[in-house]
């Protein structure tokens, strides 16, 4: 059984320019969030654009969707917006994608929208960033827990809306579901002012995924305060066999 909570806050910004979108029966769902970049309303209207294209791909044809089929055919159709609106600069976005099926899950994403896994209230992985510091990271020059201070950390490598001379965007495997799984999709403002541990601690303490996510974004909040808060969301995932 899938259980899942949203979350989104402007936080000290003008505009929010994340979107995020779920559609989820009991057993099946997918689950997508995008950070839109370029202000001014641009990066809220591509954000918006790659989660329509995601959602009406899944709604289309659930049993045929593919994580794949929907970063291409998003990426297509902001490219071709912003030819039309005259604008190739100004419209970009992150985006990551949770798919939920037939007992297995399956994520995608680029740029640093991240997907955290946890399996039995303990983290499993979560999706590197498209981003100056992670490649410092992967490079030896910084350790993991400088990201979220760095200098540099929105500095992207890899978005949608930058056009592509081969696939920009990564994946990950199949991963078969035991009793217990949970994931959570956020932006950068989401992530950078809650450390893994205080996500663990939330869901270790928390009786359904509503209050896991609500727990997390009062850290969220706490330490974002005073500091300018960029856009912060989240979504929540819980899957449970039936």
């Amino acid at each position: 059984m899938i259980t899942y909570a949203s979350y989104t806050d402007v936080g000290d910004r003008e505009k929010n320019e994340d979107s995020i979108a779920s559609l989820c029966d009991s057993n099946s769902g997918l689950f997508v969030l995008a950070d839109g970049l370029g202000g001014h309303g641009k990066g809220e209207f591509a954000s918006a654009s790659v989660i329509t294209t995601s959602m009406q791909l899944y709604s289309d044809n659930k049993a045929g969707f593919s994580l794949d089929r929907s970063f291409e055919k998003a990426q297509e159709i902001l490219l071709r917006e912003q030819q039309e609106r005259n604008d190739l600069e100004g419209m970009k976005t992150t985006m990551v994608s949770l798919l939920i099926r037939n007992g297995a899950a399956k994520w995608a994403h680029i740029g640093d929208s991240r997907l955290y896994y946890f399996k039995k209230k303990k983290l499993v992985t979560r999706t590197l960033d498209h981003s100056v510091p992670q490649m410092l990271v992967a490079m030896g020059e910084i350790k993991e827990k400088d990201i979220r201070g760095h200098e540099d950390r929105n500095r992207l490598l890899r978005v949608m809306g930058s056009p592509w001379s081969e696939r920009s965007y990564s994946v990950s495997n199949d991963i078969r579901l035991s009793k217990d799984s949970a994931f959570l999709l956020c932006s950068d403002g989401f992530w950078e002012n809650i450390i893994e541990d205080d996500m663990m601690g939330c869901l270790r303490t928390a009786s359904d995924v509503s209050l896991w996510l609500q727990m997390m974004a009062q850290i969220v909040k706490h330490n974002g305060r005073g500091k300018n808060m960029d856009n912060n969301s989240a979504i929540a995932v819980w899957f449970e066999k039936d």
